[in-house]
Formats: C-alpha cells, sequence, structure tokens
C-alpha cells in the first residue's frame, strides 16, 4: 500500500521502507462494532483481544496480505450483561466457536489513498466473503525506531449470513436487533520485518 504522507507522492524510497512485515499493536488499534438496537438506538462494542499480521507491497499493493484472529470472549460492550449473552449459544457460542478469523485474498487501490480489501472472514465454522474499505493514514517512525503504519476503515455485513439469528420483537414494531452490523477499523501495525 502505498505510502501518502502530507498529500504528496511517495518516492521509490518511501515506497522501499514501506514494504515488509508488521503486527498490529493492539494498544494502539480497535476492531470495534455498531448494530441498531431497539429500532431507535445503536449499540457499540468491540473485541479487545486479537492477533494482526500485514504483510504490505509498496510497489505492487495486490501482493499485501492481511490475516487478524479475534478472541470472541474478548467481546466489549460494556454492559457485563450484555456481553455475557453474546457470548453465549444465543450469538457466538464463545465456548464452541472461541474465534472470528479474517484473511485477505487481494488488495486493489481505491484512489486517493483508500485500498479494498477483499477476504474471508470466518465466524462460528462459516466463512463468507466481505470487503474492508480502508484509508491509509500514513507511515512514522515511533520512539523505539520501529516503522509504523496506520490504517482506518471497516465494512458492514449481514450478521444472518454467520448465523447470527438471535432476535426479539418489539411490541410497537420492528426487532430488538437490526440484521445489518457496521464494523469499523482502527489499525496501528509496526513493522517487524
Amino acid at each position: 500500500m502505498a505510502i501518502l504522507n502530507r498529500g504528496g507522492e511517495p518516492d521509490a524510497a518511501e515506497l522501499s521502507q514501506l514494504t515488509g512485515h508488521y503486527t498490529i499493536d493492539q494498544a494502539h488499534s480497535r476492531i470495534g462494532f455498531s448494530v441498531r438496537h431497539a429500532v431507535v438506538s445503536s449499540v457499540r462494542g468491540e473485541f479487545t483481544e486479537y492477533d494482526g499480521r500485514l504483510y504490505l507491497d509498496g510497489s505492487q499493493p495486490a501482493n499485501s496480505t492481511a490475516e487478524v484472529v479475534i478472541e470472541v470472549a474478548s467481546i466489549d460492550t460494556k454492559q457485563a450483561q450484555r456481553d455475557q449473552h453474546l457470548r453465549n449459544g444465543d450469538f457466538f457460542a464463545a465456548d464452541t466457536y472461541p474465534r472470528i478469523t479474517f484473511r485477505s485474498t487481494g488488495a486493489e487501490p481505491a484512489g486517493g489513498g483508500s485500498y479494498r480489501l477483499p477476504g474471508e472472514l470466518t465466524v462460528k465454522d462459516t466463512t463468507r466473503p466481505v470487503t474492508l474499505d480502508l484509508a491509509f493514514l500514513g507511515t512514522t517512525t515511533d520512539a523505539d525506531g520501529v516503522r509504523r503504519v496506520g490504517f482506518e476503515g471497516g465494512t458492514t455485513i449481514d450478521r444472518s449470513d454467520w448465523g447470527l439469528t438471535y432476535n426479539a420483537a418489539l411490541e410497537t414494531g420492528g426487532v430488538l436487533i437490526a440484521e445489518k452490523v457496521k464494523i469499523t477499523l482502527n489499525v496501528s501495525a509496526r513493522k517487524t520485518g
């Protein structure tokens, strides 16, 4: 993925510095979600434990790859009773299916420092294609002398495609939980090689 710092086009030296393997820094990253609740509000949450690895190819973005493994039990919506419900069999069944995975199958420049990252999302042993839309935020060298890159973006999925079908009808009409879930990503990754 190309470096686009300060609105300028990357030069060959910047591209060569970008190419390599990276690990997502959990302390400076977030994997979040939001879903409409009871028609009039949204519930927001995040997964706090995950492992993510990237390979970025600055000269051939299509060769870039990403893989993320999320620990389902780390779900956090700031409400303990709801989090426990999300972990049980009505939703993620975390005891049986402890991990969610995403593996990219390509990378496509979308112009203006944006990229489309098609891949496969696996939830509860069901694997389906998704495409992440990402904006490249830039690159820097941190206080330890390590190169960092940043991205933000996400996608919207239909949770029923992965067997997350629990719901309840509301007396006033509609359902308790919408089908569409917005996934948001804020990623800071450190170069490892």
